[in-house]
């Protein structure tokens, strides 16, 4: 039986490795896969006034079409710094303006940018699963801890060990599905 302090730190080792997938999971809708998403430019910061601002705090994005993504900045004269941040975002593709809004086609993924986005979704899934690990290893520690100097029983420690690993072994195996189901849409066609 689990003592409450053994929960804590099961409950504190399962946070840290469901924030992880969380993560992984945000990182990876941001993968250009061929088709126009706002998500895309979640990462790309522009300079307002000085300050490395995320792009959809001053200017309003959406999609027109399957393959185009839209930039209505609130501010014309940010339309060049939101240009310039897209392009040294190295996104793949260029931003074209007509004074008001800034458009960006997305082309077509070729075969050797596929297999870049699946080496870079495999990278992020590995990453994920150290966080994983890592969360793991500090929950045994913790319990060793317990054990040692709060009086938890060497039956209890175990225990949650074994919980500990249990708990670890849903979340790698939900980073690799999270991985593997981006793969397949990138290799998609």
């Amino acid at each position: 039986m689990l003592t409450d302090r053994a929960k804590e730190i099961l409950n504190g080792a399962e946070q840290k490795m469901q924030e992880a997938a969380l993560y992984l999971e945000e990182d990876l809708k941001g993968y250009r896969v061929g088709k126009a998403s706002p998500t895309i430019l979640n990462g790309v910061t522009v300079n307002y006034y000085g300050t490395p601002t995320p792009i959809v705090q001053v200017a309003s994005v959406s999609t027109t079409d399957a393959r185009t993504i839209a930039i209505q900045p609130w501010e014309k004269n940010m339309i060049p710094a939101i240009e310039k941040a897209i392009m040294d975002a190295n996104l793949g593709f260029t931003p074209m303006n007509n004074g008001e809004i800034i458009r960006c086609v997305v082309p077509a993924l070729t075969e050797e940018r596929r297999k870049e986005l699946v080496k870079k979704a495999k990278a992020a899934g590995e990453s994920a699963k150290v966080v994983v690990r890592n969360a793991r290893r500090d929950a045994i520690e913790l319990l060793k801890k317990a054990q040692k100097n709060e009086g938890m029983s060497e039956d209890t420690e175990k225990e949650g060990e074994d919980e500990v690993q249990k708990i670890t072994d849903k979340f790698v195996k939900n980073v690799d599905e999270l991985v593997s189901a981006k793969e397949k849409e990138i290799l998609t066609v």
